[in-house]
């Protein structure tokens, strides 16, 4: 859900942020380097979501005995990130929603489908930010709109910056955010009354 990528945004308030120096593995390959806590260590640029380290997870209660885990696989995203002035940043994303998967056999099928996410006929969540708020030397909150089955609603993601730096073959940065949603607010099943939590692991590689 564009949810997702939304929360990434988080880190780009984060300006100032501290650096605390990575430890990093030996041996590693020219070319290669570990993250930071630095987010002004990456250039103001666009950012493209790196789609092979990303996870886009959603948690519901479970009867109240656990959550039910829903990763998202398919998500693009794109940061447009200033480092000078960090409010005008922006960021846009968007997860396929039929791309669910869980543990439970079949049932996968069943949340892409007719009885809650209506897929085929709303077949991407989306998240556009609005503003950026730096609330702490790694941490921020993301305004933005959030869409998922036709319906848009207000949405801000709590967002850590993990890790920024020259990356490998670019500079990149690396964020995880939270958020949570009211089920009934997007027109899903009256059975799901608890809030579902939101969790975006994400990087983020500078194109060009």
């Amino acid at each position: 859900m564009k949810i997702v990528l939304a929360a990434s945004a988080l880190l780009f308030g984060l300006a100032a942020a501290q650096t605390a120096g990575a430890v990093c593995p030996p041996g590693l390959p020219p070319g290669v380097y570990c993250g930071s806590k630095d987010v002004s260590a990456v250039p103001a640029g666009t950012y493209g979501l790196d789609p092979d380290h990303v996870a886009v997870i959603a948690r519901y209660s479970h009867l109240g005995y656990s959550y039910s885990i829903f990763r998202f696989d398919k998500v693009a995203g794109t940061l447009v990130w200033d480092p000078a002035a960090p409010a005008r940043s922006s960021l846009s994303a968007n997860v396929e929603t039929a791309s669910v998967a869980t543990n439970v056999a079949g049932f996968a099928k069943d949340i892409a489908g007719v009885g809650f996410l209506k897929s085929a006929d709303f077949p991407k969540a989306s998240f556009v930010s609005t503003a950026f708020r730096r609330t702490g030397p790694t941490h921020a909150q993301v305004d933005g709109n959030f869409t998922l089955m036709g319906k848009t609603r207000p949405l801000t993601f709590e967002v850590e910056l993990i890790g920024a730096g020259k990356g490998f073959g670019a500079p990149r940065m690396g964020i995880e955010a939270k958020a949570s949603i009211l089920p009934t607010d997007f027109g899903l099943p009256a059975m799901m009354n608890d809030p579902i939590d939101l969790v975006i692991d994400a990087e983020f590689a500078k194109k060009g």
